[in-house]
């Protein structure tokens, strides 16, 4: 993999957590499910999520921005299209880490009144916690580490890795590309 970065979890690994979570989520409503997905790192693990689904789906976006970088202040710039009141709703986020912009939304949404509202993740980095963040459904645990690749990037980049890997921060910072040739080959 080269200096500075390296694969956390590998594609047949990722797909099989995806898989698990899945079943888990078809467990726990049988009658169906109401996904909204934070934009846009979400959207790789939402789209293998629906697909290994054994129930009735419909799927909903917001699109969240940061106020001041950090914060956990947020404010929500794409809000949902579908009325989530008495609804069974699982919020699909691709990492919660510190809890505070996970509080925020599930916070907004349950005012809206859903019958339910729970979360599922791709990546729960613990270890980053602030503020406790109720995630029922997991598909993998991580550290404190710069994750990218399967929707996760650094300035629009790496998203269409089919892995997790662990970038070096610094490294992107001096050069959003530093990983490059060493993931893609080229």
């Amino acid at each position: 993999m080269g200096a500075g970065a390296r694969v956390l979890i590998p594609s047949d690994a990722l797909h099989a957590g995806v898989a698990r979570v899945a079943a888990e989520v078809s467990a726990a409503y049988p009658e169906g499910v109401l996904f909204v997905a934070v934009l846009k790192g979400s959207v790789w693990f939402l789209a293998d999520l629906v697909r290994a689904l054994t129930v009735p789906c419909q799927v909903d976006f917001l699109a969240i921005s940061s106020y001041a970088e950090g914060t956990g202040r947020v404010r929500i710039v794409k809000d949902l299209d579908a009325d989530i009141a008495g609804r069974d709703v699982v919020l699909v986020e691709d990492v919660v880490d510190t809890g505070l912009t996970l509080t925020y939304v599930l916070g907004e949404l349950a005012r809206r009144d859903p019958r339910s509202l729970e979360v599922c993740a791709l990546l729960d980095k613990v270890a980053r916690r602030i503020v406790p963040a109720p995630v029922r459904f997991v598909a993998f645990e991580v550290g404190d580490e710069f994750v990218l690749g399967y929707g996760l990037d650094f300035g629009e980049r790496y998203r269409n890795l089919d892995e997790v890997v662990a970038g070096d921060l610094e490294a992107l910072r001096a050069d959003p590309d530093a990983h490059v040739e060493t993931l893609f080959g080229g």
